[in-house]
């Protein structure tokens, strides 16, 4: 599971493509990416995450609307949360996701969601 640092911020470091692959849920409108944790918030809630992608030291800070709750894990399934991407950091993020996920998008592997 994630550590929180003070403050309540929740850092991400995505360490390869197939943690991203799992954790990314095209499938929602904008996209939106499952946060293994043990915290628990409200759909609807904003939620700060601070994201950092495969092969990368840029970190992106990222505000969101949980759309997803796994209270839980469930088999393979970490529990956690998902965040809606929206906003221009939510977008950038989106983009870069997808770029690094090309050709594997549409796969039919099983991820922390579905």
């Amino acid at each position: 599971m994630l550590p929180t640092r003070a403050g309540g911020i929740i850092n991400y470091p995505i360490r390869d493509q197939q943690s991203l692959y799992s954790s990314y849920m095209p499938f929602v409108s904008g996209g939106a990416l499952f946060v293994p944790s043990n915290r628990t918030f409200p759909l609807g809630e904003d939620v700060f995450v601070v994201v950092t992608l495969p092969d990368s030291t840029e970190r992106t800070p990222l505000t969101g609307k949980v759309v997803w709750v796994m209270h839980r894990a469930q088999g393979s399934r970490p529990a956690g949360f998902a965040l809606q991407l929206s906003g221009d950091d939510g977008k950038k993020l989106k983009n870069e996701i997808e770029k690094l996920l090309a050709g594997i998008l549409t796969s039919d592997r099983p991820t922390y969601t579905m």
